[in-house]
C-alpha cells in the first residue's frame, strides 16, 4: 500500500473528516504514516438495502449482542448517526461505539449513513436526485431493520442519538417523529444549524458553498481517495457524490421546520422523548448544548447533560459515547419494563 507523508495538520483534517482509518508508523521512516483500514469489531456487520427514500443503494453499520444467532430475545436498538464528512463506519469501527454496545450486550446498535445531507428532507434536488435523508432514516433503515431483525418494533425500544451534524439530526428527527423514539441523544452536536440557516434565509445571505483553500482541499482529496475505498457506496463514496445536489431550505419556515429550539415547543409533554446532551468544554459548539439546557431547565423538561474537558474530535467522542449509550439504554430497558 502506498505510503503517505502526513503533517500534523493534514492528520487531524484526516480525523475531523471521519476517523476510518488508523495511521501506522512506517518502519521506513517516523515521519512517514501509512492509513489503513480499521479492524472489524466482534459483532459487527455490514448491512446493504435499496432506499425509497434517497433512490439508491445504501449501507449501515449494525453491532449485534453477543450470542444473537444462538437466542430468540428481542432487543433495543439506538441508532446513532455520524457527523459532517464522516460516514456509516465511523461509529462502529473507529468511535469505540461497538466496544459499548457490546459490553453492554442487551441491545442492537444500528449505524447508518446520510453522507452530508444534515438528515433532512431536502426542499428541491437536482441531477434526478431523490435527497429525502430524514424519510431514509425513519422509514427505510427502520423497516429495514425491524424487519430482518429482532428488535423491540416499538417506540420503547428505539433511541436515536449522534455526534455534530448527527446530534443536530438526533435531536430535529427526534423530535419531529416522537412517536418513533423514546430516548434523543447528543454529543458535541450542532444544534443551531436549523436555526442559522432560517437567519440567513431572511437576511438574504448567500448560503452556497464558499471558496476552499487549495492546499485543504488537496488533503481531503488525497484522504478521500482513501476513505471512498471503505465506504465502497456505488456514486456515494467520494465526499463529492455524498453532498447532496439541490437546497436544504427555500424559505426560513422550513428551516424552522427542523430546528430543535422552535419544534420541542411542538411536541406533547406526554410524548417528550427522553433527553440527552454532552460537549466538550472546549468545543466551539458548546453554547448550544448550553442553551438548550437552559431551555429545558425554563419549561421544567428533564433532560441529562454532561459537560467534560474535549475538543470537537474523536478522541473526546470516544470517551463520550460510552456515557451516552448507557443512559439511553437504561431509558429503553426500563421503558420496555426489564428494570427493577
Amino acid at each position: 500500500m502506498k505510503v503517505l507523508t502526513l503533517s500534523n495538520r493534514q492528520l487531524l483534517a484526516i480525523v475531523l473528516l471521519g476517523p476510518i482509518l488508523i495511521a501506522r508508523l512506517s518502519a521506513q521512516s517516523t515521519n512517514e504514516l501509512e492509513p489503513v483500514a480499521a479492524p472489524i469489531p466482534s459483532g459487527l456487520e455490514t448491512v446493504e438495502f435499496y432506499s425509497p427514500a434517497v433512490d439508491r443503494r445504501m449501507k449501515f453499520d449494525i453491532v449485534l449482542p453477543e450470542g444473537y444467532y444462538q437466542s430468540d430475545a428481542r432487543y433495543p436498538v439506538l441508532y446513532l448517526l455520524h457527523g459532517y464528512m464522516q460516514n456509516y463506519t465511523v461509529w462502529g469501527r473507529n468511535l469505540a461505539a461497538a466496544f459499548y454496545a457490546r459490553n453492554l450486550n442487551d441491545l442492537i446498535v444500528v449505524l447508518p449513513d446520510g453522507g452530508n445531507s444534515w438528515f433532512i428532507n431536502y426542499a428541491s434536488s437536482d441531477d434526478g436526485q431523490s435527497n429525502n435523508w430524514e424519510d431514509h432514516i425513519v422509514v427505510d433503515v427502520l423497516a429495514h431493520v425491524d424487519k430482518n431483525y429482532r428488535t423491540e418494533a416499538r417506540r420503547e425500544g428505539r433511541a436515536i442519538a449522534g455526534l455534530s451534524m448527527g446530534g443536530f439530526g438526533a435531536y430535529s428527527m427526534g423530535l419531529r417523529n416522537s412517536e418513533l423514539f423514546v430516548s434523543i441523544g447528543s454529543t458535541s452536536g450542532a444544534l443551531g444549524h436549523a436555526r442559522t440557516a432560517a437567519a440567513a434565509i431572511r437576511a438574504g445571505a448567500d448560503r452556497g458553498p464558499g471558496t476552499t483553500d487549495p492546499q485543504r482541499q488537496a488533503r481531503i482529496d488525497e484522504a478521500d481517495a482513501f476513505i471512498s475505498k471503505i465506504i465502497d457506496i456505488p456514486g456515494f463514496s467520494t465526499q463529492g457524490e455524498r453532498t447532496p445536489k439541490g437546497v436544504d431550505f427555500i424559505t426560513a419556515e422550513q428551516a424552522e421546520a427542523y430546528d430543535p429550539f422552535t419544534i420541542i415547543y411542538e411536541v406533547p409533554r406526554s410524548q417528550m422523548p427522553h433527553i440527552y446532551m454532552d460537549s466538550g468544554t472546549e468545543d466551539g459548539l458548546v453554547q448550544e448544548a448550553r442553551e438548550m439546557a437552559q431551555l429545558l431547565i425554563l419549561n421544567n423538561v428533564p433532560f441529562d447533560y454532561m459537560q467534560n474537558h474535549g475538543r470537537h474530535n474523536s478522541e473526546y467522542w470516544r470517551r463520550s459515547i460510552g456515557h451516552m449509550m448507557t443512559i439511553q439504554n437504561e431509558v429503553m430497558q426500563r421503558a420496555l419494563g426489564k428494570r427493577p
